[in-house]
């Protein structure tokens, strides 16, 4: 079986999104840190699992070539 090129472009794509997330939540965050403290508790916990929403097509397509 030849290795294919899809896992390393998905582990680049998978870093690359951590990056765009991470820098967008810091972005925010002087606006946030200015909120009560649950709001930024309720902000944080919602921006921390929304990351992983395009991971499950992004998964699939490195594992089979398709998108769904």
């Amino acid at each position: 079986m030849t290795p294919s090129w899809r896992k390393p472009a998905g582990i680049f794509a998978i870093l690359a999104l951590i990056l765009f997330w991470c820098g967008l939540v810091a972005s925010l965050s002087p606006m946030v840190g200015r909120w009560h403290w649950v709001a930024q508790l309720l902000f944080y916990l919602v921006m921390g699992m929304i990351w992983i929403a395009p991971l499950k097509p992004l998964l699939q397509w490195m594992e089979t070539g398709r998108w769904r």
